[in-house]
């Protein structure tokens, strides 16, 4: 069994990061390319003002924009092309964090019986602040970022050859780099999944679900998510609305912690290669999850909307069964 694990989890590691190169090697060469033309500087220009307000210099507009309209791989190829300073690749990282893949992430919310709204107000809204908060709490982290095995230029390339070479090679590198951290964590993932681990986290999960306020029955949606993701655990999430009866309270709770904290091996280890301390990255999803779900749960109930909420969900079904 354990052959079998390893050689599926190498061969779905190996297909995803075929996937996730496909994007990340496009977006790191042309980002790359660019820096070399009058288009990324006229960007920048643009919209420092804006980026400044959250310790942001302008060219952090496009792996924000990347990461919202494509994925965190794609953001990540773009800031492995770009100067920052420690402090500006964490505030990146903590808003790419809370907001990326927008369209997918949000569809598949709206899919499980969140509403929109929901979504666009937690995601955006958590990087927004965080990213305020970071900037006037943290006045260190000047120096620029070191980028693992991806070392700054200590010269502009020259020449058409010479620019493509460099661009070539900081794409080649940050897939290198991405296979080193993707392929054995499908490995690890895949061993769980055939040791049927996500139905003992589940129950694991029981008593923390009842915790923050939502019933035992939310566990398997909670750990689909943390394990897999929003999008990668879609199918087992909307999978355990239906079969678990997650009401429509519950299951907009624990939404809006997994749209804070979510993926927690796989999108906490893919920010390794920028260098960052990833373990406050981490802390700080879990700690705004935990708090964000508690007060919304607390606010829910004693607006008396959960029992309304409740019993209009339940008329709904019962009207829908006949």
């Amino acid at each position: 069994m354990f052959v079998n694990s390893l050689k599926q989890g190498l061969l779905v590691g190996l297909k995803t990061t075929w996937s996730l190169g496909k994007i990340i090697f496009p977006v790191t060469l042309i980002v790359a390319v660019l820096q070399y033309t009058p288009v990324l500087p006229w960007v920048m220009k643009l919209i420092s003002p804006l980026m400044k307000l959250i310790g942001l210099s302008g060219d952090a507009a496009i792996p924000l924009v990347l990461g919202n309209f494509l994925n965190l791989y794609a953001a990540i190829g773009a800031i492995l092309t770009l100067d920052f300073s420690v402090k500006e690749v964490f505030i990146l990282a903590v808003m790419l964090s809370f907001s990326h893949n927008l369209f997918i992430e949000s569809s598949v919310a709206m899919k499980a019986g969140v509403k929109l709204w929901v979504v666009l107000v937690t995601r955006p809204g958590l990087a927004l602040l965080s990213a305020i908060v970071i900037n006037l709490v943290w006045h260190g982290g000047g120096e620029t970022a070191k980028y693992g095995l991806i070392q700054q230029s200590t010269a502009p390339a020259d020449g058409v050859a010479g620019i493509l070479l460099e661009a070539v090679q900081k794409a080649g590198l940050g897939i290198f780099q991405l296979a080193m951290i993707v392929i054995p964590l499908m490995v690890v993932i895949q061993i769980l999944k055939d040791l049927n681990w996500l139905n003992k986290f589940s129950k694991t999960m029981a008593p923390i679900t009842k915790t923050l306020g939502m019933k035992e029955n939310t566990s398997t949606t909670m750990a689909a998510g943390l394990l897999f993701g929003l999008a990668y655990g879609a199918g087992v999430m909307i999978q355990a609305v239906k079969e678990d009866g997650v009401s429509k309270k519950d299951i907009t709770l624990a939404f809006i912690f997994l749209m804070a904290c979510h993926a927690v091996v796989e999108d906490t280890l893919i920010f390794v290669p920028l260098g960052i301390p990833v373990l406050p990255l981490f802390l700080i999803r879990l700690g705004v999850a935990v708090v964000l779900t508690l007060v919304v749960g607390m606010i829910w109930k004693r607006s008396g909307l959960v029992k309304r909420k409740e019993g209009n969900y339940e008329q709904q079904n019962y009207d829908n069964s006949l």
